[in-house]
């Protein structure tokens, strides 16, 4: 495999992450939480910083990206959608584009709906993905600024990755959403058995990120809009999927 992750908490709840080509040294924060937290995880491997890849604007995303492209000068790569709202940015991306790492090569998918400029970094060759905001482990992003169709169009972009894609979503919320996904699609045993699963990682405080897509097609309420039993759980049956999708989201958003 040509990159190493290195996956470490931030903030509150935010998770880091740091991508490392082997085999040119490469090494890229996916978004940037906590500047002192990323240089302290870059000091620990020996790595140095070289690119910046923002997934979307909001501050625990990139409110580190000045301090650390003073102190490393690295690029700074994000949305077209966002770009005068991405400290520092230098590179421009959007849906279809191809970012290189090195020698490893992330594809660019634009994924609105949390925000309108949302992206995600693809490194197929390495089944991982790195989500921002848009998924998390039986969850989805509010929708601050997207519209549920908006929405639902990105996560089937992400449920359209192959089933054994790791995905690297930005916060520990899955104690949280499996409480949710419970009240919406109760009949689920996978979900049963992966909610305890969870409640069992949370007291050793392990973490649940990263997930896979095939998991949450599974577990996920807001992939399983068109199932009908949680559509009869939403008292929404043979409804379309996005408007089951809207139903479950503003449930949760009240839940």
């Amino acid at each position: 495999m040509p990159i190493d992750i290195r996956q470490f908490p931030c903030l509150s709840d935010n998770y880091g992450f740091l991508v490392h080509d082997r085999e040119t040294g490469a090494t890229a924060t996916i978004d940037t939480p906590d500047a002192d937290a990323i240089d302290r995880e870059l000091a620990a491997a020996g790595w140095k910083l070289t690119h910046i890849l923002n997934t979307h604007h909001h501050w625990d995303h990139a409110g580190g990206n000045l301090a650390l492209k003073e102190k490393w000068g690295c690029t700074v790569i994000g949305p077209t959608g966002e770009a005068e709202k991405i400290p520092g940015i230098d590179r421009l991306v959007g849906d279809g584009d191809e970012v290189m790492l090195g020698a490893s090569k992330a594809v660019v998918h634009t994924t609105p709906g949390h925000t309108l400029g949302h992206v995600i970094y693809h490194f197929a060759d390495d089944a991982a993905a790195f989500v921002g905001d848009t998924i998390f482990a039986m969850g989805c992003g509010r929708l601050f600024e997207g519209t549920a169709e908006q929405m639902w169009s990105s996560l089937s972009t992400i449920a359209a990755l192959a089933p054994e894609t790791k995905l690297y979503c930005a916060h520990e919320y899955t104690k949280a959403n499996a409480a949710f996904a419970l009240s919406v699609d109760p009949e689920n045993d996978d979900l049963k058995t992966r909610s305890e699963e969870v409640d069992a990682l949370r007291a050793k405080n392990i973490p649940t990120v990263p997930t896979t897509v095939a998991l949450e097609l599974a577990t996920n309420p807001f992939l399983r809009a068109g199932d009908p039993s949680l559509q009869a759980a939403i008292k929404m049956p043979g409804a379309k999927p996005v408007d089951a999708f809207a139903e479950t989201r503003r449930l949760k958003d009240n839940f």
